[in-house]
């Protein structure tokens, strides 16, 4: 499983960005879908994730500001990121779940005060 990951960028705090993570197989075929980061000096955490049924769940740390939705017609899951925080900062990586764990690259998300 191959997954391409897109739409980082550099916002001011407050800002909204959408990320999109596009899979070479259909994203119903997989367990789980979801987006970790890892912020400067940290570990890689979990940010979101979107089961096969459409169940969702999300970090504390974003929850009522991120969503993740899909669109299966184009095997991608989004993040919808808004009211974004210099602490949002950090590299975002999609992630798929099917008997393994596969990764995208990584999309640099900056966020300034």
């Amino acid at each position: 499983v191959q997954l391409q990951a897109c739409g980082g960028g550099l916002v001011q705090a407050g800002g909204s960005l959408r990320l999109s993570c596009t899979a070479s197989r259909s994203i119903f075929s997989m367990n789980v879908m979801g987006w970790y980061r890892q912020r400067p000096g940290k570990q890689r955490e979990f940010v979101a994730t979107i089961s096969t049924i459409g169940g969702t769940a999300y970090a504390d740390s974003v929850l009522g500001r991120f969503t993740i939705s899909r669109d299966g017609a184009k095997n991608t899951v989004y993040l919808q990121m808004n009211n974004l925080r210099p602490e949002d900062t950090a590299v975002y990586y999609c992630n798929a779940e099917l008997y393994q764990n596969y990764w995208g690259q990584g999309t640099q998300v900056t966020v300034s005060s």
